[in-house]
């Protein structure tokens, strides 16, 4: 039984190296390390080589701190303000104990050097901590999400707040506003916080409910098959079939546009891709050795499906749900530069494009740093799904 359930999403591959017994090479420990990670989380993670671990853990500690010190005002007045202060209060508490916790928990577990006893998805862990482009992306995403999280403590200007038309309209970055003004004379920098939490949360959220349906109709379709299998991939051709943006700008010209329903349009209209996927890999999972013994032994069939085979087809689905993300911030992006996207007063980092696309020329920063904000988010994604890619498959292990 414990076999049965404990399958790994991926297969172990044909060949490799000859492992070497555990009681060849003893376990070792860190020395110094709880004394270091008492000071610094991260730092004997550091010091060990373990750059993105040590890395992420040190920045994120460091950051929360210099992050609590410039806004300590706001952090002491957050748990009577509003949901946003609360929840940024949450985030820096979590933060700070969570970088804490972890460092001295990871120096006092032991350091094996084999890989005697290592399932396949710590081996994941370990080839994608080994690119470093990977790493890198994970750690911009960490930190944008941080920053969209911590807005509250870190605008130093209300996003919707306008300042003089005539003395402060398209003013270029200074010390007063370091990313400059748009043409209503609002801080550029606090506009760009704020529309991180709207972008980001639009691409994570619509993400997730895309995913979700998408794999278990596609694990439900490939497993079932016959009818419900042709019917199923027949209706998957008819939503494809639909230009989605077109479908996009109809849907939401025909309601008034919303958060909630950019959401709920994004995330229903970007399953089909991932049904496919789940699809495929379910029908070459079904006729393997441990799910025929699940069914022999009378397993539901809802059973093997959510704990059989959904599992292990989570490799290619969060690699699809990675690259995802960033197409989805894109799309977002294009929607809100039409007009058809979050209304403002609500900032996010297409309309502040949309509001910079006529002055171009004489106040370029009010376009250029949300446009680069996009780049720089959807690129990161793009290494992730990259990185998670080739780690997840055995065949591009090295």
């Amino acid at each position: 039984m414990s076999e049965l359930e404990g399958q790994g999403a991926l297969p172990l591959p044909a060949e490799g190296p000859p492992v070497v017994p555990a009681a060849a090479v003893p376990p070792r420990r860190q020395r110094g390390g709880p004394v270091l990670s008492a000071l610094l989380p991260g730092l004997p993670q550091v010091l060990a080589g373990r750059w993105g671990a040590g890395g992420t853990a040190l920045g994120v500690w460091a950051g929360l701190l210099w992050t609590a010190a410039e806004g300590w005002e706001r952090v002491v007045r957050s748990p009577w303000a509003g949901t946003d202060d609360r929840v940024a209060l949450a985030t820096l508490v979590v933060g700070l104990l969570g970088a804490w916790l972890w460092s001295m928990e990871d120096v006092r577990r032991p350091v094996d050097v084999t890989f005697v006893g290592i399932g396949q998805w710590a081996l994941a862990a370990r080839a994608f901590s080994r690119n470093r482009l990977a790493v890198a992306g994970a750690m911009a995403i960490l930190a944008f999400y941080l920053v969209a999280l911590l807005t509250p403590f870190l605008a130093p200007y209300d996003p919707a707040a306008q300042g003089d038309l005539i003395t402060e309209r398209l003013v270029g970055p200074l010390a007063a506003h370091p990313l400059g003004t748009d043409h209503f004379a609002r801080d550029v920098l606090s506009r760009l916080l704020y529309g991180a939490r709207v972008s980001l949360s639009i691409g994570f959220i619509a993400v997730g409910i895309s995913v979700t349906i998408g794999t278990l109709l596609g694990a439900v379709s490939g497993f079932l098959g016959g009818a419900w299998d042709s019917v199923v991939m027949r209706f998957v051709d008819m939503v494809i079939s639909f230009p989605r943006l077109v479908l996009l700008i109809t849907i939401i010209a025909l309601f008034e546009p919303s958060i909630f329903l950019i959401i709920t349009v994004l995330g229903l209209t970007q399953w089909p891709g991932t049904t496919r996927i789940v699809r495929g890999e379910v029908l070459s999972l079904r006729e393997r050795e441990f799910i025929q013994a699940a069914r022999a032994m009378g397993f539901s069939r809802g059973r093997i499906v959510l704990r059989h085979l959904v599992p292990n087809t989570l490799a290619p689905v969060i690699v699809a749900a990675t690259l995802g993300i960033g197409n989805t911030i894109v799309l977002e992006a294009g929607l809100s530069f039409l007009g058809l996207g979050v209304q403002p007063p609500t900032a996010s980092w297409g309309t502040m494009v949309a509001d910079g696309r006529n002055h171009l020329i004489d106040a370029w920063w009010v376009a250029t740093f949300p446009g680069l904000a996009i780049v720089l988010t959807v690129l990161s994604f793009n290494l992730v799904g990259d990185g998670l890619r080739d780690a997840l498959d055995p065949r591009l292990r090295t």
